[in-house]
């Protein structure tokens, strides 16, 4: 947890580097609230979408609703060597905007 929370404190920092934010929350959930501007997809169809992503050539925060979804969706971009962090909850985001 410690580490998740070093990332909390790089969310501004990626936000100057121009970073996108990745919503990877349910549709529903989605529409419930988000990141101005934040790319939405669903955390289940993100490996299906990662030649989208690479075309921004843009750092990544990933958020969800807990942290939990968004941490895989790091792991899963770290995998194919973006330069990503775990935003954690859209919100701890949304305060940085």
């Amino acid at each position: 947890m410690r580490n998740q929370s070093l990332e909390f404190k790089n969310i501004k920092e990626y936000l100057e580097k121009g970073a996108i934010v990745l919503d990877v929350r349910t549709e529903a959930e989605y529409n419930e609230g988000h990141v101005k501007d934040a790319i939405h997809i669903v955390l289940d169809e993100l490996e299906y979408e990662i030649d989208q992503l690479k075309e921004f050539q843009k750092p990544i925060i990933t958020c969800c609703r807990s942290g939990a979804r968004s941490e895989r969706a790091k792991e899963l971009l770290l995998d194919e060597n973006f330069d990503v962090i775990n935003g954690g909850p859209w919100q701890n985001i949304e305060n940085y905007i």
